[in-house]
């Protein structure tokens, strides 16, 4: 769902990326701290130097969301997890892992590592507060320093609650992973309770926007709306990925794709393939032979008028790992890559050679057999 933003930077080899969701939190936090907490907490102060601070106050949160997630990454990476780089959208930031942890202690060590670097930025910015004493006092400087040493200790209280998919939700899974050795049942668990506790923030903030606070109310149901969806979904991707794992692709592609050869116009091929068949990707080849790959944005390179003055021969393009995949790849892999690039139909390849074609229809298919089959069983 987060895949996709704005690139920022590259940190320690993630990619950090903002998601334009990001800017909502980011008007919010700012006019809160603007309007509300520092002149609650530092009255006497001109308006414009609120928000001067409520700016500073929201960039050091960003920063603060970037090192809690990274601290993830930077153990995930040390335990052989993949890491897809870093997001920050409207509810936070999310380190991206497309693979489970290989044992209970990866996992729990870096489910821990993200508290653990807020905390530590918490107290470093409450030391800092205390050591400044009355050269820092009631300043502008002190207050943001102040708040920032607050947040991410909250920060670090909110995420280790034994919700899933919340850092402690992850560490309740964990030692239920190593004390029952199932992977799926510890899984459904925190899920479970991640759902419970999100129809809870739900419920308060149902009842906090009675009570009058309509912003805090709504924000208070989006997010627990936000955890019962994400913990529903990681379970349904467990079950997706165990039911996948170690099936090569070629046990269920299609042998006898549709393919077209280089002399064809593209008024041909639009008419006779892409509005027959309806597919937006096809195989070239000549006699066999795979000479490429042709899609709908190389036909849309030329207007009406010019398809039947140009051929496939034209436009055909290199099959590259964006839409081609070995007969042997792991079908996760493949659902992984379909989801990142945003294909849902991809050439399979043995030996370089045309083997067939895969869509996410088929991959689909297989699951929910193989999932209800074996789920019975």
């Amino acid at each position: 769902m987060f895949d996709k933003g704005i690139h920022l930077f590259t940190l320690f080899g993630f990619e950090v990326r903002l998601n334009w969701t990001w800017l909502i939190l980011a008007v919010l936090i700012t006019w809160s701290l603007a309007t509300g907490f520092f002149p609650a907490y530092s009255p006497d102060m001109q308006t414009s130097t609120y928000w001067w601070m409520g700016v500073v106050g929201t960039i050091g949160l960003f920063f603060s969301i970037v090192f809690h997630e990274l601290s993830h990454s930077l153990v995930a990476r040390r335990y052989g997890i993949p890491m897809h780089g870093i997001t920050l959208f409207v509810f936070g930031g999310m380190a991206q892992m497309h693979q489970e942890p290989h044992n209970p202690k990866s996992e729990i060590l870096m489910s821990l590592a993200g508290p653990i670097a807020s905390i530590v930025i918490g107290l470093m910015f409450l030391g800092v507060n205390y050591i400044g004493g009355q050269a820092l006092g009631q300043t502008a400087v002190g207050v943001v320093i102040g708040y920032l040493g607050i947040i991410n200790l909250i920060l670090a209280a909110f995420n280790l609650i034994p919700a899933f998919p919340l850092d402690g939700g992850r560490i309740l899974r964990s030692v239920l992973w190593a004390r029952g050795k199932d992977l799926r049942r510890a899984t459904r668990i925190s899920s479970r309770i991640g759902s419970g506790f999100g129809i809870f923030l739900i419920v308060m903030g149902v009842l906090d926007f009675i009570g009058g606070n309509f912003i805090g109310g709504v924000w208070l149901a989006l997010i627990g709306m936000f955890l019962r969806s994400i913990s529903k979904n990681s379970y349904q991707q467990l079950l997706m990925r165990k039911a996948l794992e170690g099936e090569p692709i070629k046990r269920f592609m299609k042998t006898d794709p549709v393919t077209v050869e280089p002399s064809i116009t593209l008024e041909d091929l639009v008419e006779n393939y892409i509005y027959r068949y309806h597919h937006k990707l096809y195989p070239v080849t000549r006699n066999g032979e795979l000479l490429g790959c042709v899609s709908l944005p190389q036909v849309k390179q030329f207007s009406r008028e010019q398809w039947e003055k140009h051929t496939v021969d034209d436009v055909v393009r290199k099959c590259d790992e964006n839409n081609t995949v070995d007969e042997n790849t792991d079908s996760v892999r493949i659902m992984s890559r379909m989801r990142k690039n945003g294909n849902s139909r991809m050439i399979v390849t043995k030996n370089g050679q045309l083997a067939g074609v895969i869509t996410l229809k088929d991959l689909l298919e297989f699951l929910s057999l193989k999932v209800d089959l074996e789920e019975v069983a």
